[in-house]
């Protein structure tokens, strides 16, 4: 064996030891282990990570390559969150890799449900419902099977204050309050239920200004970064119309948003130097989405629109958002694109597809709108 091949063997064999004691360690203390910021920073200065932290930028980095481009679906797509979790220098690389939805059309990191759907293909994904506890749970489809519950997203809860509606939406399942750490934003809505107001728990963009109501404060949260300030920032409205002749047709509804900015290179810098994509529909840095007119088929008697197999029960609930496309600009035809669509397909399961410009996280609450009578709507 060359001197060459024997430290390198050395090198590695020590490194694993020191790797299987320090796993243990963590196995003697009990209970699971939330890796953090701060706990990565303090273990890559440990002997049991150095080994790990201090890999060469070139080595560490085809090696993340090589895992981002063969675990590109859930559930095996984990490996790539557990790389992130090594260090925080592995981490720093692996988001570097790992494109965002847009670019990548994958989502990978919980970040990642604030950032923009693919471009060309929509994000497929189910919603659940359970109406015993008015808890809603958003899955990403893995399959094309409806039974499916796939990789869970969000989960979101209907409260009642009074005349008023709350959802609020977390990253935990079984912890969901606007005072958890999960929590990422909420859904309010009026005394009718026809105007509804989303709010995010990060800031749009920097200089924006938390809501000042009682209502939309954050009491018990503890603030994960100190450089982004706690509170609920207006993300969007949505707005359905009131049909006051009570004629018959489905619900009509428009939906003004800040939606996200699809460049990648927008990961990690400041909002401010970015440039959202104007379109047609998008004005004072708001981007207006309106729900797709049916038509009526006169032999099945009723008002149909083109889900493409992935709404199976006719619902009043049922819609289809989109944005028409600015036709002066190079290359646009002037037709509408579906940004969202929600449908039935049993008793308490939907599906939910979306693309740019919406978000997991503002498609998620735009459908949640939806459930509920809206006497003045129908």
């Amino acid at each position: 064996m060359s001197l060459r091949k024997a430290f390198r063997s050395r090198k590695f064999s020590k490194s694993f030891r020191e790797l299987k004691l320090s796993d243990e360690d963590q196995a003697s203390g009990g209970g699971r282990r939330i890796v953090r910021d701060s706990d990565c920073a303090d273990s890559s200065s440990s002997p049991s990570s150095s080994s790990w932290s201090d890999m060469l930028p070139e080595l560490l980095g085809e090696i993340i390559r090589r895992v981002e481009a063969s675990e590109d679906k859930w559930p095996h797509r984990k490996n790539v969150v557990a790389c992130a979790c090594v260090c925080k220098r592995w981490r720093d690389i692996t988001k570097e890799i790992a494109r965002s939805p847009s670019y990548s059309g994958k989502i990978t990191f919980p970040s990642c449900l604030k950032q923009p759907g693919p471009r060309d293909f929509p994000h497929q994904c189910l919603i659940k419902r359970n109406k015993k506890t008015s808890t809603f749970y958003l899955y990403l489809a893995l399959t094309p099977s409806f039974t499916d519950k796939g990789k869970f997203l969000l989960a979101a809860r209907r409260y009642r204050h009074g005349t008023n509606t709350e959802y609020i939406i977390s990253l935990d399942a079984d912890d969901i309050s606007q005072g958890s750490n999960a929590y990422v934003g909420k859904l309010s809505s009026d005394f009718l239920g026809t105007n509804f107001t989303i709010y995010d728990s990060q800031p749009p963009h920097s200089g924006a200004k938390p809501a000042s109501s009682r209502s939309t404060r954050r009491f018990a949260s503890k603030q994960i970064s100190p450089q982004v300030p706690a509170g609920n920032f207006e993300v969007g409205q949505v707005s359905y119309k009131f049909n006051l002749l009570k004629s018959r047709g489905p619900r009509r509804m428009i939906c003004p948003l800040i939606c996200p900015p699809s460049d990648e290179t927008s990961i990690g810098k400041p909002l401010d130097n970015l440039k959202l994509k104007k379109t047609a529909s998008t004005s004072s840095g708001y981007t207006f989405l309106r729900n797709k007119a049916p038509r009526w088929h006169d032999q099945l008697q009723c008002w149909c629109l083109n889900f493409h197999g992935r709404v199976t029960v006719a619902s009043v609930k049922n819609f289809q958002l989109v944005a028409a496309v600015d036709p002066s600009q190079p290359g646009g035809k002037g037709d509408e694109e579906t940004a969202l669509q929600f449908g039935k397909v049993g008793d308490d399961t939907f599906t939910m597809d979306y693309r740019q410009p919406l978000s997991a996280f503002q498609a998620f609450a735009i459908c949640l709108t939806s459930f509920g009578t809206k006497l003045a709507c129908e």
